[in-house]
């Protein structure tokens, strides 16, 4: 993932761990990617691809700070670089700074957006809000609106945190009437730091107590069971929900595209707006720092020892009781940034969500088996549908 703008955002949300990232770099009041990182970005990534098909995927800190200008030049380094390559942008945003302006350049260009909104007005506007306190929920509900008109593809991404997990219906169906047909629910969990700042510092400094925003466990995973009751009966091949197609995935035993359910981490590096490349975007700390794009080449900060011991880290150091857990196919102690409790034999590493995991996988268990069965029997999975209306 590329920050074109770094940590930079017009938005203050409450429960952002990447704005304190600024920190990073003191003294730097210009959060924007120039023209030589571009480049050597650009044909770096490119070149290290072995795939026809080659995705940019630009973050933030919220990615429109840069400019439209930022990804004409972009998309004409794209063309330069590309050779018989297929390229594809992938663009994460708040939305609040769409217009038509932009809408144009992403038809043309063929990007997708991905738009951040945590649901209804109520339970958006209650951590999403701007530097100065005031709402952002209708911004962005005139940005979709200006998507649609454009015919940009878009789909949502909604963090789950302590407000909204209570409302997962709600959450869903109004998601749904946004037009947005692929849902990611990303759960916050984030923890204060032992000086009670909120400083830059590893997660080992960090306490066990979590923030009141962060989800409970058992709420996400009543949260993801309630909206997957809703899914299985109605929406199978026409909605696609992120976590469900990764849990399918690991089902059927195939790569779940999403590096927290996946067995190994370490392949989702980020890119700073000043070159910088850090582990993952969760571990934007000092001693993750790779390297930068203008003093090293991608493939050695991408294989270096310290990179893969923090991919293979994340099975090594796995606890015995998630080793002997029949859902660990499944979930493979999701992400290491929330193994900070203790087994229930006071072992350290369980995942501050397992509880929730677990509910999940074991709730979905017979449908993920019938889905998995009619894939190898090289049926559709939305059979289920009239599988459970016949039930």
């Amino acid at each position: 993932m590329a920050k074109p703008s770094g940590s930079a955002c017009n938005l203050n949300c409450t429960y952002c761990f990447y704005l304190e990232k600024q920190k990073l770099y003191k003294g730097d009041t210009h959060f924007k990617m120039n023209d030589e990182v571009l480049e050597t970005y650009v044909k770096a990534y490119i070149n290290s691809q072995s795939s026809p098909v080659v995705s940019f995927a630009w973050q933030g800190g919220e990615p429109l700070l840069a400019g439209i200008g930022f990804y004409e030049k972009a998309v004409i380094l794209q063309g330069k670089y590309r050779g018989k390559r297929k390229i594809e942008n992938v663009l994460q945003t708040n939305g609040t700074l769409l217009n038509e302006d932009w809408c144009n350049f992403l038809k043309e260009n063929n990007f997708l957006v991905g738009i951040s909104i945590d649901g209804p007005e109520e339970f958006h506007d209650k951590y999403r809000l701007y530097k100065n306190g005031t709402a952002s929920f209708k911004q962005v509900m005139q940005a979709i609106e200006l998507l649609h008109k454009y015919s940009v593809p878009f789909n949502t991404l909604t963090v789950v945190n302590r407000n909204n997990a209570e409302h997962p219906e709600e959450v869903y169906s109004f998601l749904k009437s946004t037009g947005s047909t692929y849902l990611q629910f990303i759960p916050v969990v984030e923890r204060y730091s032992n000086d009670e700042k909120r400083l830059l510092r590893a997660d080992e400094h960090l306490q066990e107590k979590v923030t009141e925003w962060s989800v409970l466990p058992q709420n996400y995973g009543s949260f993801l069971c309630s909206i997957f009751d809703k899914w299985i009966k109605n929406d199978v091949g026409k909605i696609f929900v992120q976590t469900f197609d990764a849990t399918l995935a690991n089902w059927f035993g195939v790569h779940p595209g999403l590096c927290a359910l996946n067995a190994t981490c370490g392949d989702a590096l980020i890119i700073e707006h000043n070159g910088d490349v850090y582990a993952c975007d969760h571990f934007v700390f000092p001693e993750y720092l790779r390297g930068n794009i203008l003093k090293q080449t991608l493939p050695q900060m991408v294989s270096s020892l310290a990179q893969s011991s923090f991919g293979t880290d994340k099975t090594n150091n796995l606890p015995d009781y998630c080793l002997r857990c029949e859902y660990r196919f499944a979930c493979h102690g999701e992400c290491p940034k929330y193994r900070f409790t203790c087994t229930p034999d006071g072992e350290p590493g369980l995942n501050y969500l397992c509880e929730g995991y677990l509910q999940f996988f074991r709730h979905v268990h017979p449908y993920m088996q019938y889905m998995a069965d009619m894939i190898k029997a090289r049926r559709p999975p939305s059979d289920i549908m009239q599988w459970i209306r016949n039930r």
